[in-house]
């Protein structure tokens, strides 16, 4: 086993507490999903959030999957001159037999075109 990350992003509709959360839970089950990851195995997630984003913390959402024995924190990202608007974005590390090479990072919605060669 070795330490893996897997990085993701989605953009969210509207800056209230329930489009945050359910965004970045479709954005965490989705990365789960498509790298066959099992809770057990993650180690920590860390998010963050444009400034434009405050109304909830992204982290609450993995809580309320019952991600609740890996590491989470929050970070508000940096401002970037005419950067992506409403976005959230993860790193999750794991343990895994797989190589960094073999994982599926995830880019759903508006945050596709962080990401054009996925």
């Amino acid at each position: 086993m070795r330490v893996i990350s897997i990085r993701g992003a989605i953009t969210v509709e509207k800056n209230t507490s329930e489009n945050i959360l359910d965004n970045t839970t479709k954005l965490l089950e989705t990365i789960i999903k498509k790298n066959n990851i099992k809770s057990k195995d993650i180690i920590s997630v860390l998010f963050t959030a444009t400034s434009d984003i405050d109304s909830a913390y992204p982290a609450k959402a993995a809580r309320q999957m019952g991600l609740l024995d890996c590491s989470l924190l929050c970070f508000q990202e940096m401002y970037v001159k005419d950067s992506l608007s409403r976005c959230i974005r993860v790193l999750l590390m794991l343990n895994s037999n797989k190589s960094q090479t073999e994982v599926n990072h995830i880019y759903l919605k508006e945050a596709k075109v962080l990401r054009k060669n996925i």
